[in-house]
């Protein structure tokens, strides 16, 4: 395919076009060029898409068969690179969220469960799921017959940004004893990020259209085998020590939350780790094992370092107070 990725050099946008060009498509970037250089064979235009003539003047008059757009801020921004594309453009693929289903998300929650209002024109991106949900209308609007929402779960794999699995394993990185939120039967749902990349391309090319959740299959794995397989593939010499959500609490610890495993206020969200994937793994979605993702995800972090902290969320740096952790070890070894 002629492809254009909008973005390109973070997480899923750069699994995108990692990926994009070992099938042997042409592909093009656009993006400020600020981050990365771009990848070898890439075509990098540059533009800041909050700047809709620039972005126009970047674009010129080229036409592509597939779009895919990982943007998830201020909706307006999608909305005016949608209208820019509108006719030269076979197939957009925009990268939502679960997120965009209304609060509290129903148990084995498909497509249809309802869905938080959003504006295709708003300018505000401090709640992200109305952003995401207002990219998915801007999307629509231009490309109402040919658009993908590929509204995703928990994603992990090589260059996630969020901070979740290089997060863990710099703490089992360390050795000795960890706390881990209990219980280690836990079930957790999630995409490896090259997998979600894959099936996008698949989509595109066969020009998949609709709203999907895309996402792992539930009950296929614990937050017990993301763990244990994570010391396995790393062979750390680290003890897990597994603690009950309410001593997490009462010590103002908040592991868990990285995971959607509970909230600030100790609450057990419902719906987070059992959506119902059915619709595309009817498409052709597919996973790969979990010491996979975890290996690869070990070696990029060796290879590359940490990740630089996201602009839109803490540093993973302060998520876990040190002294707190050792003073509830010390309480469970008494």
């Amino acid at each position: 395919m002629k492809l254009l990725v909008l973005g390109g050099t973070h997480h899923v946008g750069r699994a995108v076009v990692e990926t994009a060009l070992e099938r042997g498509d042409d592909v093009s970037t656009l993006n400020r060029g600020l981050s990365r250089d771009p990848a070898p064979g890439v075509r990098a235009l540059l533009a800041d898409r909050t700047d809709p003539e620039a972005v126009r003047r970047a674009l010129g008059g080229q036409e592509w068969d597939a779009v895919i757009d990982t943007w998830a801020w201020a909706p307006r921004v999608v909305r005016d690179t949608a209208r820019l594309l509108s006719g030269r453009a076979g197939h957009y693929g925009y990268v939502s969220s679960r997120g965009v289903h209304r609060w509290p998300w129903p148990a084995g929650a498909d497509e249809q469960a309802p869905l938080v209002d959003g504006d295709p024109a708003g300018t505000d991106d401090a709640d992200y799921a109305a952003a995401k949900r207002g990219g998915e209308l801007a999307v629509l609007e231009s490309f109402p017959e040919t658009a993908l929402l590929a509204r995703a779960g928990m994603i992990l794999g090589p260059y996630e940004d969020v901070g979740r699995i290089p997060w863990w394993l710099r703490r089992l990185e360390k050795g000795g004893k960890v706390l881990a939120p209990a219980p280690a039967r836990t079930p957790l749902q999630y995409i490896d990020v090259r997998d979600l990349a894959t099936w996008l391309l698949q989509s595109a090319e066969c020009g998949l259209s609709g709203a999907f959740t895309a996402t792992g299959p539930p009950g296929a794995i614990t937050l017990g085998d993301l763990l244990t397989t994570a010391l396995d593939v790393t062979g750390f010499d680290t003890e897990l020590v597994w603690a009950e959500p309410d001593l997490l609490l009462r010590h103002g610890l908040p592991l868990g939350m990285e995971f959607g495993l509970r909230l600030p206020d100790g609450s057990v969200p419902s719906g987070m780790h059992d959506a119902d994937v059915s619709a595309a793994l009817a498409e052709g979605l597919t996973t790969r094992p979990l010491r996979e993702t975890l290996a690869d995800t070990w070696t990029w972090l060796r290879a590359e370092g940490d990740p630089a902290p996201r602009a839109d969320a803490p540093s993973p740096d302060t998520w876990l107070d040190a002294t707190a952790e050792q003073r509830l070890l010390d309480h469970l070894a008494s």
